[in-house]
């Protein structure tokens, strides 16, 4: 396996990361509340001021202020400062970029697509700005007109996780706004420089089209300020992206108060290899899904079903793509696979390891550490491929690591079934080349996940269709298509233009 001969330092990091922020036009707010941190050395970059609940109550209140203005501002007027933050974000698409690299370990090819998913959902929003159509309903009464109208929901709560930092906060901001939204912010803590830096092209995107004061918060703590928006009556919707634990915790503290809560929860995703499958194309497919962002993406290929008549071929071909992966430094354009986020990940993965042995499978490929004697306070592993004999509590459960187990089939059938029997149902995909079998992958009683694709692996969804899963995934629905409905409310209106009052269903009174 390629080596990296030489990792960034900490100085060099907190160089570049101070140098991408002051380009944004931001800085470092200096204290000693939350801590900067870089998975690429394991070690602290910077000190952070953080904010304290009296500092989230006052963001909340300033952005509850700030909706009276803005939910009345015409729609198009609002996508001008999403289409200015989509402006200032090309701009800045290398310095985002480089902070994301910084603070989660993506390899740059990784973290640029990020920052381009954040431009995407800024054109889409903007032309979504002129379409936020309701629709006119045929009245069983006279002289009487049925509609269906759209309004501003509220304050919108994000909260997001370390992953995806700034692409999935983009999805919720930018089709929040232009619905009329005001948005509070409370990103993972692990990555705040580059949530420092999105926030402030907000800011700065907010002066330039002369946006209401308010209309985006930034809270950077930890958990517990997370959990005032998920409380406070005063957010509408609280949109929130983690592993299904933390949605057991949100949803129903957000409904005790008859809030509305968009959940983006754990993935345990799956492909089925069949017969016909074009081979070189499934193995770049299964490859990436699985050993991309170093298994950390919600859409991680984490179980490969492969048929038995050819699961030797498949293996082989991607075991010798798993040894030939260079692991190291995300900066290093050869670099495929960079770090784990940190230690505590690589014990998840080395107990979940340990487990899947336990449970009668065989480690294939990988699973050991990496850059250990320079870099001990970082996690860099070898992304591991486990055959196992059937599908175990291991295999049911999602470790947010580049593990992936293999199953075989004999029968379709038993393909989709095992498919299924997981809890969780976010994204999944088949490479086949008979067109029935694609069809009943795709039909009812097919994959049950929220994503469902042929011929390309799990992950790599595009922002024009709705993101979101179903079970322990949470159900909710992010970014494109008519995702933007969950933060808007809706009104049915009746029009009486006529002389008389008709009641609906024939009802006589008076």
């Amino acid at each position: 396996m390629p080596d990296t001969s030489t990792l960034p330092s900490t100085d060099s990091l907190r160089d570049r990361a101070r140098l991408s922020l002051r380009r944004v036009g931001g800085t470092v707010p200096a204290g000693d509340g939350l801590a900067a941190r870089s998975p690429i050395t394991g070690e602290d970059l910077f000190g952070l001021a953080a904010t304290t609940a009296d500092d989230a109550d006052r963001a909340i209140g300033a952005a509850t202020e700030a909706f009276r203005d803005w939910r009345t501002t015409p729609a198009p007027v609002r996508g001008e400062l999403v289409r200015r933050l989509g402006e200032l974000i090309r701009e800045h698409k290398s310095d985002l970029a480089d902070l994301v690299t910084i603070e989660v370990g993506k390899i740059r090819s990784e973290a640029l697509g990020e920052v381009q998913e954040m431009i995407d959902i800024c054109d889409f929003a903007v032309g979504l700005s002129r379409q936020l159509y309701g629709r006119s309903i045929a009245s069983e009464r006279p002289g009487h007109r049925l509609a269906e109208t759209w309004h501003p929901l509220g304050v919108v709560g994000v909260i997001s996780a370390f992953n995806f930092p700034v692409a999935v906060w983009s999805w919720n901001t930018a089709v929040a706004l232009v619905c009329g939204d005001t948005v509070v912010w409370k990103p993972s803590e692990a990555t705040p420089l580059v949530s420092l830096a999105a926030g402030r092209l907000l800011e700065r995107a907010a002066e330039d089209v002369g946006a209401p004061q308010g209309v985006h918060q930034l809270l950077l703590s930890d958990r517990s300020i997370g959990e005032v928006l998920v409380d406070d009556a005063r957010v509408a919707l609280v949109s929130a992206t983690g592993s299904t634990r933390m949605g057991r915790e949100v949803g129903p503290r957000v409904a005790a108060r008859f809030g509305r809560s968009l959940l983006e929860l754990g993935g345990n995703n799956a492909t089925i290899v069949a017969p016909s499958a074009d081979l070189d194309l499934a193995t770049q497919g299964i490859v990436f899904a699985a050993a991309g962002t170093a298994g950390q993406r919600c859409t991680t290929l984490r179980r490969l079903i492969v048929h038995s008549g050819i699961a030797d071929d498949v293996l082989s071909r991607i075991t010798t793509a798993y040894r030939k992966l260079p692991i190291g430094d995300p900066f290093d354009d050869t670099t495929l696979v960079g770090p784990l986020i940190n230690t505590h990940a690589e014990q998840t993965m080395r107990q979940a390891l340990d487990q899947a042995e336990a449970e009668g499978g065989t480690l294939l490929v990988g699973g050991g550490r990496c850059h250990a004697d320079k870099r001990p306070a970082a996690a860099y592993v070898e992304p591991a491929v486990v055959a196992m004999p059937g599908q175990s509590d291991v295999v049911r459960q999602e470790t947010f690591a580049p593990i992936l187990y293999v199953l075989t089939y004999d029968t379709f059938d038993e393909a989709i079934a095992l498919h299924n029997d997981v809890p969780q149902g976010l994204s999944s995909s088949i490479f086949t080349r008979d067109q029935q079998e694609a069809e009943r992958f795709l039909a009812a009683d097919g994959s049950d996940c929220g994503i469902a694709n042929v011929n390309i692996g799990t992950s790599g969804a595009e922002i024009g269709g709705a993101f979101g899963g179903e079970k322990e995934t949470g159900g909710g629905r992010e970014s494109g298509s008519d995702a933007w409905r969950a933060y808007m409310r809706r009104a049915t209106n009746t029009v009486n233009y006529s002389s008389g009052l008709t009641l609906a269903q024939n009802v006589s009174f008076l």
